[in-house]
């Protein structure tokens, strides 16, 4: 798996862009993208979203204790109630 780094600078020479065309476009200042192209880690979210989206790269959350919970409800969902009818 690259790197946020490496990704960052791949898709940016990809669109034949400079780091200061990249800020420009994004809103941001040029050292943000050389930071982030170079592995800075601490970098505001807002910030590397406004980067992120002149690259149209998109970041996709996932969750392994909201997938499980997803899964159950979707079975839970899937099996009839039983009712059991008095015997006479």
């Amino acid at each position: 798996m690259e790197s946020l780094a490496q990704l960052i600078l791949t898709h940016r020479k990809k669109a034949e862009l400079t780091q200061p065309q990249l800020a420009k476009l994004a809103g941001v200042g040029k050292t943000v993208v050389w930071d982030l192209e170079h592995g800075k880690e601490s970098v505001q979210w807002d910030t590397l979203q406004k980067i992120l989206h002149v690259l149209n790269i998109t970041v996709e959350w996932r969750s392994p204790l909201l997938q499980r919970i997803a899964a159950k409800a979707t079975t839970e969902a899937s099996v009839p109630a039983t009712t059991e009818s008095p015997k006479g």
